[in-house]
C-alpha cells in the first residue's frame, strides 16, 4: 500500500447523502474523492439489474481484486487524505474484507423507513429486497470493525448532518483524526469528472446542490405492506448501528 495518505472508507447503504457527503470532502483542497469503485464488481457478480448496468460495467473494473490494488495504490493527484464512498450492499460475500485494514472506516446510516421509500422510485425494474439496502452488511462491516479497534468506529446519520452540517462534519472529522474546515460546506453545482457513470440515473438533486439543505419534516414513511415488512427486518440492523452514532456535543 501507498504509505501517508489517509484514506477514509464511507459505507452507506443507498438513497442516504452519500453524495452529497461525496460533494463535501470533495471540496476540500487537500482530498480526492472517489465514487462507488466496487459497483461493476457487485453488478458483474450479482447479475443485479440496475440503471445503466452495461454502462457501470463498462466502466470499472469488474474484478474485486482490482478495485482493492487500485484502492491502496497511490492517491489521485497525490492529495494526503482520500475519501472512498462506498455502497455497503456492493459487498458481497465473495469480495475480500482485509483490505479494510488500511482504511479509517466510518458508516453513514438512514432509517430504512426512508430508504425503501426513495429507492423503489429510482430503481424501476424489480423488486426490492433486504440484501439491496445493504443495511445487513452494514452492520456486519461495522461489527468486524470495531472487533478489529476494540472500540466503535465512526457512525453518522445523514439526517444529522442535515440539521446541523458544521457541527456534525466537525465531529466526524474529529473521530476520523482528521482537521476540519468550512471549505466542506458548500460546493459549486454540476457533475464532476470524479462522479460513476452512473450519475444520470442517480445523482439529478446532487448535481442541483450547492452545500446540504435542511431535512425536510415527516412522520414515519407510509410503505406498502411489501417494502414495510423489508423496513421491518431491517430496523434492528439499524437501531444496533443508531446506538453508536456521533451526536451534536462538543467536539
Amino acid at each position: 500500500m501507498a504509505p501517508d495518505a489517509i484514506r477514509i472508507a464511507m459505507w452507506s447503504g443507498p438513497r442516504n447523502i452519500s453524495s452529497a457527503m461525496m460533494r463535501s470532502f470533495g471540496a476540500r483542497p487537500d482530498t480526492a474523492v472517489v465514487d462507488e469503485p466496487f459497483y461493476a464488481a457487485y453488478l458483474a457478480s450479482s447479475g443485479s439489474l440496475h440503471p445503466m448496468r452495461a454502462e457501470v460495467l463498462a466502466s470499472q473494473p469488474n474484478d474485486w481484486r482490482a478495485v482493492v490494488a487500485a484502492l491502496l495504490g497511490p492517491v489521485p493527484g497525490g492529495r494526503p487524505i482520500w475519501y472512498q464512498k462506498h455502497m455497503t450492499h456492493h459487498m458481497l460475500g465473495s469480495i475480500g474484507r482485509e483490505w479494510l485494514r488500511g482504511m479509517r472506516n466510518a458508516f453513514l446510516i438512514r432509517d430504512p423507513r426512508a430508504v425503501l421509500g426513495s429507492y423503489v422510485r429510482i430503481r424501476e425494474r424489480g423488486e426490492p429486497t433486504l440484501a439491496d439496502i445493504g443495511i445487513v452488511q452494514q452492520r456486519e462491516l461495522f461489527e468486524r470493525e470495531a472487533d478489529r479497534l476494540g472500540t466503535a468506529p465512526p457512525v453518522i446519520e445523514g439526517a444529522d448532518v442535515l440539521a446541523d452540517p458544521p457541527c456534525m462534519l466537525a465531529r466526524l472529522c474529529a473521530a476520523l483524526d482528521i482537521p476540519y474546515t468550512d471549505a466542506m460546506l458548500g460546493w459549486p453545482s454540476g457533475r464532476r469528472d470524479t462522479d460513476g457513470v452512473w450519475a444520470p440515473a442517480w445523482y439529478e438533486s446532487v448535481e442541483r446542490s450547492t452545500g446540504f439543505t435542511p431535512p425536510a419534516p415527516h412522520g414515519a414513511a407510509t410503505l406498502p405492506d411489501r417494502l414495510r415488512q423489508i423496513a421491518d427486518l431491517a430496523q434492528p440492523h439499524y437501531a444496533a448501528l443508531a446506538m453508536h452514532r456521533l451526536d451534536a456535543g462538543a467536539v
